[in-house]
Parts: C-alpha cells; structure tokens; sequence
C-alpha cells in the first residue's frame, strides 16, 4: 500500500487534501504537529511527503531536510502560498523538493502531480530492485566463471565441447575410435 504523509499546521487544509486524495486509495497520514510527524517518519515508509512550507515550530524546508535524511527515497512536495523564489531554490538545493503545489490550489493539479511522484516512486523502486537482480546476477556469473576458469587450470581441455555439423557433441578420446 502507498503511503503518503501530509504535513500542514491548519487542520482544514489536511481535510481537504484527504477529501482531494482519498479516491486513489493510498494510505494518506496526516499531520498538524510536526514533531509527530518525524516521529512517523521511522515508523512508516512513505513513498511521498508533502510539508506546508510556513509553519509555527518549524518551516516546511527544514522539515523536508529531515524527512530527506530519514527516507531518502521518498519524493518531497512543498506545499506554499508564499511565491518566494528563496525560499523555493533553498527548497530545491537542501530538501531537493520535487514539485512546489500553490495554495490556493486547483483539485486536480494536486492529484496529478501526487500520482506523477507516486509512479516516480513505484519506478525508482523496481528500477532498484532490478539493479539489485542484476548485481546478483553478476555475483553468480562471476562465481561461475571463477570456477570454470580454474577447472580448466587443472585439467586443460576439459571445458571445451566439440560438436559435429548437425550439433551433436563429438567425444574424441584416444583409443575410443576403431576406425583410427
């Protein structure tokens, strides 16, 4: 199940984005205290977190700074009614944020652009996963290639298969051919 944590300090704008979200079935968790929101943060792994970016304790940057350092694969939203373009390159250099989401905020581009980072997401996962295959793949091959290499050390030839015109394997010992 996709998770997604939702991080703002107004309580109506979390049940909005709930009533917004709630049709694509992800497990949304939502939050208006921040530091129960990084308590969450290493008890749950979130495909998305998406942070106000002005908040009383704490701003949306910093909170996505450590959320980046708990769960570096997760994709980071800001969500802001400020168009302060400092604070948006600061956002983009240190919390490396995905998307900016403006408030007010039209349904469907939120949505949209909470369903491109969740297949971002999913993506990067099985690209991952792949990768990880393949490297043990490799491990194996190499192993395996190891191990022939010293089998033929040892019995020169031994590794080779000789094979007639119609794919048949020829065994060429001495003595094993009357007609030689």
């Amino acid at each position: 199940m996709i998770k997604i944590q939702l991080l703002d300090d107004e309580p109506h704008v979390l049940g909005a984005l709930q009533r917004i979200l709630r049709p694509q079935h992800w497990e949304l968790h939502l939050f208006s205290d921040v530091q129960q929101a990084l308590d969450a943060l290493t008890e749950h792994q979130y495909a998305v977190i998406v942070s106000d970016y002005k908040m009383p304790v704490l701003d949306g940057i910093t909170y996505l700074q450590f959320a980046k350092q708990r769960q570096p694969d997760a994709l980071r939203l800001m969500l802001s009614a400020h168009g302060d373009r400092q604070a948006m390159m600061k956002a983009i250099n240190c919390a490396e944020v995905y998307r900016f989401l403006s408030k007010p905020w039209d349904d469907y581009e939120i949505e949209a652009a909470l369903r491109a980072a969740v297949e971002l997401f999913l993506l990067r996962s099985e690209n991952q996963r792949l990768l990880a295959a393949l490297r043990e793949q490799q491990t194996a091959f190499d192993r395996q290639q190891s191990l022939l290499l010293n089998l033929e050390a040892e019995h020169p030839g031994i590794t080779r298969v000789v094979r007639d015109a119609a794919g048949a394997v020829l065994i060429d010992y001495e003595g094993l051919h009357p007609h030689a």
